[in-house]
């Protein structure tokens, strides 16, 4: 769909949803005040005033940045930061669970955006250094900056752009000291499975308390309890010619289905957060600000899933497709290409019925204390930080299974996808837990991340001449990553197979909001069916999987600040360079299975690595006004991104069988950091206070991506093939962006009435490291994005339509960045009507979702090769905001 008809559909939908909504009596929110001078300063609210408080701090920005403004966030949607952040241009946010979770920025994945809260860097609970957006409620920020070009004073970490997210400071907020929110979420996704309601709530307080004329102090809490089931259809992957033994069809090599699974999540997502600050200012010269954010994500999931192929499955581990023995023998098959994209397996492949239970808890504790003391010529500041990120999780489940005469399965490109077999795989009369399979434990998972950080920055003003002013500054942060994992052994309590009575279960199907067509999903209570079945062991770490990664980082900075004139026109900028000395150590276990004459056995001793790498980074920004509304920008850096901590892993598994397999997995301790050179060029005219037209280019040559792909290591004299994270090539990034946002004040009737619109377009020739025969493009790589948002704005209603589109990009599957999946071109629309009742007091609707958008993944740069495909269902927010 072109964004003319984006335009359009947006357009129809605000006009008829502010036609139907404007009462009469509406209070207004606009007042005129005459300040004595020819022209009235204009006082507005809402959207409208959203969007030029964003628009105002862009233009005074240094660099090229895109703003959120307090008053946008909230305005559509804010079930997460990762949602707004995906309405600027450039930005497009990946979903997890239905919500916006992180940022792609510029055509670079996550793992390059630097993530700051308060312009400090904080954990993560991310195995990497990626931010899930949704940990931080919306609630509670007053400001979010995307920095898309850079400068010496920023933290360095941001090659793709650097997030500073900003709370209250309360003697700087201006506004009811008391905000209190609450309403109910409803999500659609799940209205399918038995038992199971997706309504849930969420409410906030904000309380700011100004003690005296110098003191101030902001206390809140955030509460919210979602429930976003959903329906998924996943492939487990392809036999390829890359595996090295693929299947043949008439003598030529074909790519294989393993096997499939459908699954429907009971999901219920609960966060709740504090928020504290005090701030100081006993004179013109001092601010002293302590701060502090605490944030816990409670995910519980009741999984319902079927797997088809577990045993004699769908994909063919060599040989001739059709011969006796081979598992696709009596069935038929389609092929498109080389892939096999549907099949009529009559060979009795397994149907494993999976009863579920997902827990995951993960907090973040982040806070900081910040001085600042200025007179007429000097500047210092100090900010102190300490911040913490936990995640514990595990993931048990019982089975039962099936052994269908045949399977009928279709997943290629261009529809939904489906699987059929000849029984009914839920009967809940034909239940057994086998004691060859009875079920599985992984977990509990145990992650950690601690960082603390202290910074002093001194800046001196100059009265004259060129350079207007001096500044230095001087930073270290230590950091400490580390994960524990465990397994636990499972059986029947009989010792062996268990039938289940069929009180205890029930079938249920998913076909109608699941978009694919599967067999009846077994339904039943994991807890009352394990308890009944299983025995759990007690479980045991698997040293296999543990690793700790310190990385301590010191960083420096020289910058000087300018301003001057060319002919008339007048121009400011920096110059500077930022100084990264890292030193990381990685401790981890390495494990060696060798065959000892007997039996194969695995042994294990500790591995300590250390790297140092020292970077030098300058940058130059100089921004020129054309006129009083038209302002030229231009940028060139040198940027880093540091490598994700867990790809820092010692960790290693060899497989010891001279001379033919010498073989092995895990870290890579030695990578070098990303790497690239930028240049970024800005034209914005502001022909308006709520008018912007601004296009921006930007290019990027990166030095190194990081990828996963095989090659040689010496280990203890003995050089193996090792599977892990390694640098290989980078290239260009060359981008264009547009902005164009105004109210309609030039068409009579229609000036409360206004757009806000963007377009991104971007080419890159740097590809991942897998797979070999066919890369996929960079993580994050969408070639075109847009938004289209229409909103009226006016005497206490507000409302807006937005319409947001991406073409394909690569994304990384979960929590393993070797598992690398491309996703499908995504166009989502959402709605949002607010109406200020009486004073301070105002009721909100917001849709999100509404087309029912599917996201359709496929593996190794393949559309054929299904991965995923998700219906997260469309969600509602009402809820009800008192301001005092």
């Amino acid at each position: 769909m072109r964004l003319g008809a984006f335009a359009a559909i947006s357009f129809t939908s605000v006009l008829a949803i502010a036609a139907a909504s404007v009462p009469v009596h509406a209070q207004s929110t606009e007042t005129s005040v005459s300040d004595g001078s020819d022209a009235d300063v204009i006082t507005v609210t809402g959207i409208r005033a959203s969007l030029r408080d964003a628009l105002q701090a862009k233009r005074a920005s240094a660099n090229v940045v895109e703003t959120i403004s307090s008053k946008d966030i909230g305005a559509l949607p804010d079930v997460t930061i990762a949602d707004e952040l995906a309405r600027l241009p450039g930005v497009t946010a990946t979903r997890d669970r239905g919500n916006a979770s992180q940022a792609v920025v510029r055509g670079l994945g996550p793992r390059l955006v630097l993530g700051l809260v308060n312009g400090r860097e904080v954990a993560s609970s991310e195995p990497d250094r990626n931010v899930r957006w949704e940990i931080y409620p919306s609630e509670i920020v007053s400001a979010v900056t995307v920095y898309k070009s850079q400068s010496a004073d920023l933290i360095a970490g941001g090659v793709a752009a650097t997030i500073d997210i900003q709370t209250n400071h309360p003697l700087d907020y201006s506004g009811p000291a008391l905000t209190v929110r609450g309403g109910a979420l409803y999500n659609d996704g799940g209205k399918d499975i038995p038992n199971y309601s997706g309504w849930g709530m969420r409410g906030s307080a904000q309380y700011v308390a100004k003690l005296s004329d110098t003191l101030g102090l902001l206390v809140g809490g955030t509460y919210q309890k979602q429930k976003n089931g959903y329906p998924s259809f996943q492939g487990w992957g392809y036999n390829t010619p890359d595996t090295g033994n693929p299947p043949t069809l008439d003598g030529n090599p074909i790519n294989a289905p393993w096997g499939a699974q459908t699954e429907v999540k009971a999901l219920t997502e609960t966060r709740w957060s504090a928020t504290g600050a005090l701030q100081w200012k006993p004179d013109d010269r001092w601010d002293v600000n302590l701060d502090f954010l605490y944030s816990n994500v409670k995910i519980d999931e009741h999984q319902f899933q079927q797997w088809y192929g577990r045993s004699n499955g769908w994909g063919d581990w060599g040989g001739t497709i059709g011969a006796p023995g081979d598992i696709y023998q009596n069935g038929s098959y389609t092929l498109i290409g080389s892939d096999i994209v549907a099949a009529d397996l009559n060979n009795y492949s397994s149907v494993t019925n999976v009863l579920a239970r997902y827990t995951e808890d993960k907090s973040l504790l982040a806070t900081g204390f910040n001085a600042k003391y200025s007179d007429d010529d000097w500047t210092v500041k100090f900010d102190g930080s300490y911040s913490r990120a936990r995640r514990h999780n595990i993931w048990q489940a019982v089975t039962t299974e099936t052994y269908p005469a045949s399977t009928s399965f279709s997943t290629g490109a261009g529809h939904a996808p489906s699987v059929t077999t000849s029984n009914d795989p839920a009967d809940p009369a034909a239940q057994t837990v086998p004691s060859y399979y009875p079920g599985l434990s992984d977990g509990p998972q145990y992650l950690n991340d601690t960082l603390g950080a202290g910074q002093i920055d001194i800046y001196h003003n100059l009265a004259d001449g060129f350079f207007t002013g001096f500044g230095a500054g001087l930073r270290y942060s230590n950091r400490v990553k580390s994960f524990h994992a465990s397994t636990s052994s499972v059986s029947t309590n009989t010792g062996s197979g268990v039938y289940i009575p069929s009180i205890m279960l029930s079938g249920f199907s998913v076909n109608g909001s699941g978009g694919f067509i599967a067999p009846n999903l077994l339904y039943g209570s994991f807890e009352d069916i394990a308890a009944y079945a299983l025995t759990f062991g007690t479980p045991a770490e698997d040293p296999s999987r543990y690793w700790r990664v310190r990385e301590d980082d010191f960083e420096g900075y020289i910058k000087a600040d300018f301003a001057g004139s060319m002919g008339a026109v007048p121009f400011t900028g920096n110059l500077g360079v930022r100084f990264v000395s890292v030193d990381t150590h990685s401790y981890a276990n390495q494990g060696l299975t060798y065959w000892d004459g007997t039996q194969n056995v695995t042994s294990y001793s500790p591995v300590v690595a250390y790297a140092h790498y020292f970077r030098a980074l300058p940058s130059l920004n100089v921004n020129f006004d054309l006129t009083e509304q038209v302002k030229l920008r231009a940028g060139v850096a040198r940027v880093i991104s540091r490598p994700p901590l867990d790809e820092l892993r010692a960790s290693r598994s060899l497989s010891y069988y001279p001379p033919s397999y010498l073989a092995g997995s895990g870290g890579n301790p030695n990578l070098k950091p990303f790497m690239a050179t930028q240049g970024d060029l800005s034209l914005e005219w502001y022909f308006g206070k709520d008018a912007l037209l601004a296009v921006a280019g930007y290019y990027k040559k990166v030095d190194t991506n990081i990828g996963y792909t095989s090659f040689p290591q010496e280990i203890n004299g003995t050089t193996y093939t090792i599977t892990g994270p390694a640098n290989g090539p980078g290239g260009h990034i060359l981008g264009a962006e547009a902005t164009f946002q105004m109210p309609f004040s030039f068409i009579p009737g229609l000036e409360n009435f206004g757009v806000y619109s963007n377009v991104a377009l971007v080419d890159s020739n740097i590809k991942e490291l897998a797979p070999a025969s066919n890369p996929f493009n960079a993580v994050g790589l969408a070639k075109f994005t847009g938004e289209v948002d229409l909103w009226y704005s006016h005497a206490g209603l507000d409302a807006r339509v937005a319409l947001k589109h991406h073409t394909p990009f690569t994304v990384i599957y979960g929590w393993d960045a070797s598992q690398l999946t491309r996703l499908e071109s995504e166009t989502t629309l959402g709605a949002s009507i607010s109406y200020e009742v009486v004073k301070n007091v105002t009721v909100r609707l917001q849709a999100n979702n509404l087309t029912n958008q599917a996201a359709r993944f496929y593996w190794n740069n393949d559309p054929q090769q299904l991965a995923r495909f998700e219906k997260y269902g469309r969600s509602y927010l009402m809820d009800l905001t008192i301001k005092y």
